[in-house]
């Protein structure tokens, strides 16, 4: 009888303590939720912010610095995506030669 007793007390430590995790887990899963929401939505002002910028909405010297920055960055990237014609190809990249 003694035996089902431990084990009985065993199983109910066992259920409390995967009761804990699982509530752990859960408020952790909400936190994060909520720090992805927080970054998005800096993010979203941010983009705002440099729309209002560039149209000339709002102005301020700290802004204007930033939102140069991000054209500048928008400029590199573009030019990283745009092929350049006078660039020769990549050893691995010969040209096709003619058919005839």
């Amino acid at each position: 009888m003694a035996e089902e007793s431990e084990s009985k007390k065993f199983f109910n430590r066992l259920k409390d303590a995967t009761a804990n995790v699982a509530q752990m887990t859960k408020e952790g899963v909400e936190s994060v939720q909520l720090k992805r929401e927080l970054g998005q939505a800096y993010g979203d002002l941010g983009r705002k912010t440099e729309e209002l910028v560039e149209s000339g909405a709002i102005s301020h010297a700290e802004l204007t610095e930033q939102v140069a920055r991000i054209g500048e960055l928008k400029t590199k990237l573009a030019d990283l995506s745009e092929p350049d014609d006078e660039t020769p190809p990549a050893p691995d990249e010969q040209p096709a030669e003619p058919e005839g």
